[in-house]
């Protein structure tokens, strides 16, 4: 009932298992990779363990996907059965005929005569078994028995136990110790990081349709806090913040909204404001802080001319231009340096302050150091007063239509402005290398010191440092600076091209997969191979550019691959480094 509030065409945080909305983390990554290699090898048996909801049969229900058309699957769900139960489910699952009320024998033959005329068409066979963790042990020594069928180098069956961290515990066993020396491969898949929560939401917000932030940063941390980095808990989160979010028409989602989610879904307690969140204590401390700051331009009064000349300067124009700027950082060095010198010391700064001389400072090593962090003092007021006005988004997406020449048309969203007016947004969870890398001007979400979400505009970018517009100023910072404050959520404008392949994989035409090679040789800054076929190569360097900017790594170039790379290759628009887009 809220999608269309929200802009979305699915229920993004359903808990049905849905193929669309497959997320795979590291984490995840690593554990298909373990689960491959553990097939890959002679032996017969695979484990994968995690918590209750941490996605394993997600896991396996990507593995199936993955395994060649050559390979006969069984997957049993539930193994609350018996050694006779489950070996006629695995002839059921494999369409093995069996007479009417088999022996234990007779089943074994019939799966034993299976296992051999599928070795020798050429063919593997595979049993998954999902929620292990609660076969008899009886029935695990059954299937070690099966495994027993093998050749002078492989085993005709390969079996992979997915279950809870209690089935690690069932194969210590001693009397399964036998099967437990017999799995090649293992492994624990744990919950999802902070980072991976946030991209884990907005990956399925973008598969349903919505591309501008939902979420705000201090409520994927809530929500970390909450599910324990469990997806199924998130989707039950969201599902229950985004209907407080509609029945408030409120945009984003707080981090409050969570918390009541997670009091309504989970039972947990509501949560109480320590003792610094509290509201009285935050108005007593923003009267000491202000009088604090009262008092110290009372006695170095100095400084105040050079806030108001980077005011003066600033408030010249909405978007002042970089050598604006430059100009203004110059004057306020220029002022700090004449609010130091010794003439300046010597000229009372207030009546109150008339019968104090002030001491004058005589090693020229200690004034070029107190000039310094004189200079460091204003600078860093004059962020924080840019940051504290820097709190809408909509003033954000006005900075960044203004980068295009544009401007955003009242009473719509910002992606909806840029539709109007011919263009596309873009959202991305990343880091500076991400940012820098695609070189279009961005919005970035921040969270200053205290710990509250701000925006800023990066306009230009100077080696390591970077034009940010926050509010009305525009001011550069160096890398240090952005990274302590970047959330890893940015937000761009592009113009898609008129034209692009809606999937390229091993069966797609030359045309398109010589497509696919020039545009990645160009983001990888080297010269494109003339290629006849989707090869090897092209695979392994289309999966590392997935990997690298938070995608499916599944080596087929689908529809959030190929915007990701027409961003790249785009030609229009404003640049980071101008001269080109790298």
């Amino acid at each position: 009932m809220y999608k269309a509030f929200y802009g979305l065409k699915d229920n993004p945080f359903s808990i049905a298992p849905n193929p669309s909305y497959l997320f795979l983390s590291d984490r995840h990554r690593e554990a298909l990779a373990h689960l491959t290699y553990g097939l890959g090898e002679t032996g017969g048996f695979v484990l994968l363990t995690g918590e209750v909801g941490t996605g394993k049969t997600t896991v396996s229900r990507c593995l199936l996907r993955q395994l060649p058309e050559t390979t006969d699957t069984a997957f049993i769900l539930n193994p609350a059965l018996t050694e006779h139960e489950l070996l006629a489910t695995l002839c059921d699952e494999l369409k093995i005929s069996y007479s009417e009320s088999p022996t234990l024998k007779q089943l074994t033959d019939l799966i034993s005569g299976f296992l051999l005329k599928n070795h020798e068409a050429g063919r593997d066979t595979v049993l998954i078994i999902d929620e292990a963790q609660h076969l008899k042990a009886e029935v695990l020594e059954q299937l070690r028995l099966l495994t027993n069928l093998e050749t002078d180098t492989k085993k005709l069956l390969q079996v992979i136990l997915i279950g809870q961290p209690e089935l690690q515990q069932l194969l210590k066993r001693q009397e399964l110790r036998q099967l437990a020396q017999r799995i090649t491969a293992r492994y624990h898949l744990l919950p999802l990081t902070a980072e991976e929560v946030g991209l884990y939401v907005q990956h399925r917000l973008q598969v349903a349709g919505r591309f501008e932030p939902l979420f705000s940063a201090p409520a994927i941390k809530a929500l970390h806090q909450a599910s324990g980095g469990i997806p199924r808990i998130i989707n039950l989160l969201c599902e229950r913040a985004l209907m407080a979010g509609f029945a408030r028409s409120q945009v984003p989602i707080s981090k409050e909204m969570v918390r009541q989610a997670a009091v309504e879904v989970l039972g947990l307690e509501e949560h109480a404001p320590a003792w610094f969140e509290r509201k009285s204590v935050i108005a007593a401390l923003t009267v000491l802080t202000f009088a604090a700051a009262l008092y110290g331009f009372n006695q170095f009064g100095a400084l105040a001319p050079v806030k108001a000349t980077i005011a003066a300067d600033t408030s010249a124009a909405k978007q002042p231009s970089p050598a604006q700027v430059a100009v203004a950082s110059e004057k306020s060095d220029n002022a700090a340096v004449a609010a130091s010198s010794p003439a300046a010391d010597a000229q009372p700064v207030s009546s109150k302050n008339e019968s104090r001389p002030i001491e004058r400072v005589t090693n020229a090593k200690d004034e070029q150091a107190e000039l310094a962090a004189r200079q460091a003092k204003v600078r860093e007021r004059v962020l924080q007063d840019a940051v504290s006005q820097s709190r809408k988004l909509d003033t954000a997406f006005a900075a960044l239509f203004g980068a295009w020449g544009l401007s955003p048309v009242m009473s719509l969203s910002p992606c909806e402005s840029a539709r109007e007016q011919g263009l596309s947004c873009f959202q991305q969870q990343g880091t500076w290398f991400n940012l820098v890398k695609l070189n279009f001007p961005a919005v970035a979400y921040m969270m200053d010191d205290g710990g509250q979400e701000f925006f800023a505009t990066v306009l230009e970018r100077d080696g390591d440092e970077l034009l940010l517009q926050l509010a009305e100023q525009q001011l550069w910072v160096n890398r240090d600076w952005f990274n302590r404050h970047f959330t890893g959520t940015f937000e761009l404008l592009w113009q898609a091209p008129s034209y692009s392949p809606r999937e390229i994989g091993v069966t797609s035409p030359q045309p398109e997969v010589q497509w696919l090679e020039n545009g990645l040789a160009k983001v990888e800054n080297a010269t494109p191979r003339l290629v006849s076929q989707f090869d090897s190569d092209l695979e392994i360097r289309l999966k590392q550019f997935q990997r690298q900017h938070g995608l499916k790594a599944d080596g087929i170039a689908g529809s959030q691959t190929l915007m990701q790379l027409n961003l790249y290759l785009s030609a229009e628009g404003p640049r980071l480094v101008g001269g080109g887009q790298y």
